[in-house]
């Protein structure tokens, strides 16, 4: 990792560490307050779902709630983020917490009822994740306003995702310390209170005041006719993008079916060696992976273009997935998902990167989100799909049908490598929003 000069920077050589990218005016009390709300999105889930469990005594009840969730999540991002391109972070987000928090609240009341419904419990449940805020896109498009500097804002996207993952590990443990203490619903009720507490935060931050990407203030060259919109009204922009943001939602899309698929398949190796209790550690070794792959890309001070970098890294994580399942033991299996994971952080930083640079500035937070919708999708698909293989194929074929979208993303990829960030080419190659 490059070291911290006092002094600024005099060239390409001396670029400023991790530490600069905190040191920003109000970075960090930014990026802890999107941490701590972001805190909720890997406590939720879990909880959500015991607290269904516990209330139908259903396995598939519980499922099916939190499939209709994660849906809801997952399909309506791009909508929500639309309305916080359009009108704001600060006229959006507050109250789309509240209404989450709320929701999720009544979901915690319906359940502590006897005899409720499991109909009514899951239309609340499908409520509450069609208002989840999409407090990542929104940090994504604040990091921009706080880092102009590109080699910094890689480094921001970098050390954005790699705490987002780690969110994702430390939220089902803090579940597991709360059920002893407040039960499945009091979790839920916690994971409410982090994503408003946090939402909150991060709207009184100064940056959500607005500044060169605010929602609405795109510069007039963007408009045919040059001039701004009437007082009062905020421009609805079509998201635009390209072939940049369609190659960015491709690699996270492949990115997210190849773990969506990975986490079954480690399980069903580990249980056919007669060693379930690896399957923890092994899936440890592709977080630990990812986290050194996503430090690793940001630390880098002349790295290649995302052109190239994209199709390298789906290249990457296709190849060592496919490897992975002729692994003889869950040792070599755990090196195997390990090298996986050095492929993933780095390929869905630049993913976000690219449709950040893709994008006009106050279309920045859809674009964010569809990638993160794909990568979602994605992981959706390939833990159902390859569901349906385990059992019936060998292991080692599963991997490599796993791997097969990923590498075969790769030619489709190279096609598109002269994709460029600039609002020139951007404009010359316009296109709608990609369909839900």
């Amino acid at each position: 990792m490059p070291s911290t000069a006092s002094a600024p920077p005099r060239g390409p050589s001396a670029r400023p560490g991790y530490r600069a990218v905190l040191g920003a005016p109000h970075a960090g009390r930014t990026f802890a307050a999107a941490l701590l709300g972001r805190l909720s999105y890997g406590v939720v889930p879990l909880a959500l779902l015991l607290t269904v469990r516990e209330a139908t005594g259903s396995y598939s009840a519980a499922g099916a709630a939190m499939a209709l969730f994660a849906l809801a999540s997952v399909l309506l991002s791009p909508v929500r983020a639309g309305l916080v391109d359009r009108h704001g972070p600060r006229r959006v987000l507050p109250p789309m917490a509240v209404l989450y928090g709320a929701l999720l609240l009544a979901v915690v009341a319906a359940t502590a009822r006897p005899g409720t419904a499991p109909a009514a419990v899951g239309a609340l449940v499908v409520a509450a994740g069609a208002c989840t805020p999409p407090l990542g896109p929104v940090m994504r498009t604040f990091w921009r306003r706080l880092l102009p500097d590109p080699v910094l804002l890689r480094r921001a996207f970098s050390l954005d995702g790699v705490a987002e993952e780690l969110l994702f590990v430390t939220g089902p443990l803090l579940v597991g310390l709360l059920l002893p203490l407040v039960g499945p619903g009091g979790a839920v009720a916690v994971g409410a209170g982090l994503l408003l507490a946090g939402a909150l935060l991060l709207v009184a931050s100064p940056v959500a005041a607005g500044g060169p990407d605010a929602p609405g203030e795109a510069d007039g060259a963007d408009d045919p006719a040059g001039a701004a919109p009437p007082a009062g009204r905020r421009r609805r922009t079509p998201l635009g993008g390209g072939r940049a943001l369609r190659a960015a939602v491709l690699a996270s899309g492949v990115t997210g079916l190849a773990l969506g698929a990975l986490d079954l398949m480690v399980l069903a190796f580990a249980e056919d060696r007669g060693r379930p209790e690896a399957v923890g550690w092994i899936l440890a070794a592709l977080s630990a992976g990812s986290a050194v792959g996503g430090l690793g890309l940001g630390a880098l001070d002349r790295p290649v273009s995302n052109a190239v970098r994209l199709p390298l890294f789906t290249a990457g994580l296709g190849l060592a997935l496919a490897g992975a399942g002729l692994a003889p033991g869950p040792v070599l299996l755990g090196v195997a998902v390990g090298v996986a994971g050095f492929f993933v952080s780095p390929a869905l930083t630049t993913s976000y990167l690219v449709a950040d640079e893709a994008v006009a500035p106050e279309a920045r937070t859809r674009a964010g989100a569809w990638v993160n919708t794909a990568f979602n999708a994605g992981s959706a698909v390939g833990g159902a799909g390859v569901g349906l293989l385990v059992g019936h194929l060998p292991l080692p074929l599963c991997f490599a049908l796993a791997a097969a979208p990923a590498l075969a993303a790769v030619p489709v990829l190279l096609r598109m490598r002269d994709f460029g960030g600039s609002r020139s080419r951007r404009k010359a190659d316009p296109v709608g929003e990609p369909a839900a």
